[in-house]
């Protein structure tokens, strides 16, 4: 399954892992992993990506119908202003109690750096991002993913996606362990390279085992 996009999120509370290993020597001429990590972050709605910096959606949405609400008593019946007034603070203090109880969630980022030292501009990449028992060397988590981002000739770009799986079944989705690392072995293969002109390369299949 392949996971598209990537969000602005604002609530980084994981340490980033740079490679253990490069790709592999075979990577298609001229194009190079420069480095690749994944990091666990922690969502909540008090760091909601699509809210404002300060208020989130919903917060936005109780304040500028409460403020309507007054601006229409005043005029109409400037008497009913301080009784709205306390039934917009009592609004906004419900939905700020709703999203306070509302459980933070981990969503984990994926990244790679890739260099277009070609001389042709790519148009997108599939890349695998593969993680190993450190111990045995078997293979425990494997992830495809799709990155429609042009990288034009002499230029490196990094490459982001956001995926709520997790590297491997051992890692929380709902806890941030610092140490959960410390037992994968990680490596990233280049797929399928797609140029700008039509052309296209393809990995061995041999590489991605």
């Amino acid at each position: 399954m392949k996971y598209l996009g990537a969000a602005l999120l604002f609530a980084v509370t994981a340490s980033v892992s740079f490679a253990q290993s490069v790709a592999s020597s075979q990577e298609p001429s001229g194009i190079a992993v420069v480095r690749f990590s994944w990091i666990k972050e922690r969502i909540g709605w008090e760091k909601d990506p699509f809210s404002g910096p300060v208020e989130n959606f919903d917060e936005m949405r109780a304040r500028t119908r409460n403020e309507k609400r007054v601006e229409d008593a005043k005029r109409g019946n400037p008497a009913e202003v301080d009784k709205i007034k306390r039934e917009a603070r009592a609004d906004a203090a419900n939905i700020a109690a709703q999203h306070k109880s509302t459980p933070s969630r981990y969503v984990f980022v994926y990244k790679v750096t890739v260099r277009n030292s070609s001389d042709k501009a790519i148009k997108s990449i599939d890349w695998d991002y593969i993680f190993l028992d450190r111990a045995s060397l078997s293979e425990i988590g494997h992830h495809q993913f799709t990155s429609e981002d042009k990288i034009t000739p002499g230029k490196a770009k990094e490459l982001t996606i956001v995926a709520n799986k997790p590297p491997t079944h051992t890692i929380s989705l709902t806890a941030l362990n610092n140490n959960e690392r410390n037992a994968l072995s990680e490596r990233v293969v280049l797929v399928r390279i797609l140029y700008a002109d039509g052309s296209s390369w393809q990995c061995p299949s041999g590489l991605l085992r």
